[in-house]
């Protein structure tokens, strides 16, 4: 059985001001009188931020094939370009960005088994079947790296980034206190970024003449289209639920009701 205290309970929550109208006079009265810090010290730091920010090395580079053998005549022309470098560096960041989705999904099903359901809310059939999409779109990309002839255990620069930016996601996701619609939140994060990237994906493989492969990432963003819609309508009826409303619509798209 989950914990019966709620995030929108009213509790001990002593971060405000307000709660101590006494002390809070005196921290405001001693703020005002403390010295601030010289303006000639903050031009400092912004000037020495500017500095490392224009000489710093990036995050990394990319390597060269592992191998052209077997690759079929168009894609070899296509990784023969500068641009084919930035085609897979946005490989990779979609190869370790599927990889988390993984791992995120993994980590709702434990929050799903702790909560209570609701009407509206997500099943585990149907979470553990977005967590298979992202797995199989794992291993599309994979292959689509493969077909290139480039190595898919290459931490690319984009990779390495999308992994420190979704960090955040997946602390959410780990946290014992964090609730099922909390962690629909984050969710709802991931998925909004992961259709933006296939989208941006497609596009490329399009203007590089690879059809084929442009062709199965349009499916993979049809797929992805779905989990964002279903995710929005979970967080939707969750939110609507804990308010007392008529939820709006369910993770399915259909309208659901609020049990009394």
């Amino acid at each position: 059985m989950s914990n019966p205290t709620k995030p929108t309970d009213v509790g001990t929550n002593r971060t405000g001001v307000a709660t101590s109208p006494l002390n809070s006079k005196d921290v405001a009265s001693t703020a005002r009188k403390a010295p601030t810090a010289p303006r000639f010290e903050m031009d400092e730091l912004v000037a020495a931020r500017l500095s490392y920010s224009k000489e710093a090395p990036p995050v990394g580079t990319m390597p060269p094939p592992a191998s052209l053998k077997g690759a079929a005549k168009a894609v070899v022309k296509a990784v023969q370009g500068k641009h084919s470098i930035v085609f897979l560096d946005l490989l990779g960041e979609r190869l370790a960005f599927e990889r988390t989705g993984v791992r995120l999904y993994d980590a709702l099903l434990i929050k799903l088994e702790a909560s209570e359901h609701h009407a509206g809310g997500p099943t585990r059939e149907q979470v553990e079947s977005i967590r298979d999409d992202e797995l199989s779109h794992f291993a599309l990309v994979k292959q689509a790296i493969e077909n290139l002839g480039w190595d898919p255990t290459v931490m690319t620069p984009s990779a390495d980034v999308a992994a420190v930016a979704s960090k955040g996601l997946c602390a959410v996701l780990s946290d014992p206190r964090v609730t099922l619609t909390e962690a629909l939140k984050a969710i709802l994060i991931a998925e909004l970024a992961d259709n933006d990237a296939w989208t941006t994906l497609a596009d490329l493989a399009e203007r590089m003449d690879l059809e084929d492969m442009a062709a199965e990432f349009r499916n993979a963003l049809a797929v992805e289209e779905e989990h964002l819609t279903r995710v929005r309508g979970w967080v939707a009826t969750s939110v609507d639920t804990m308010a007392g409303l008529e939820p709006t619509l369910a993770g399915d798209g259909d309208a659901v009701e609020v049990p009394h």
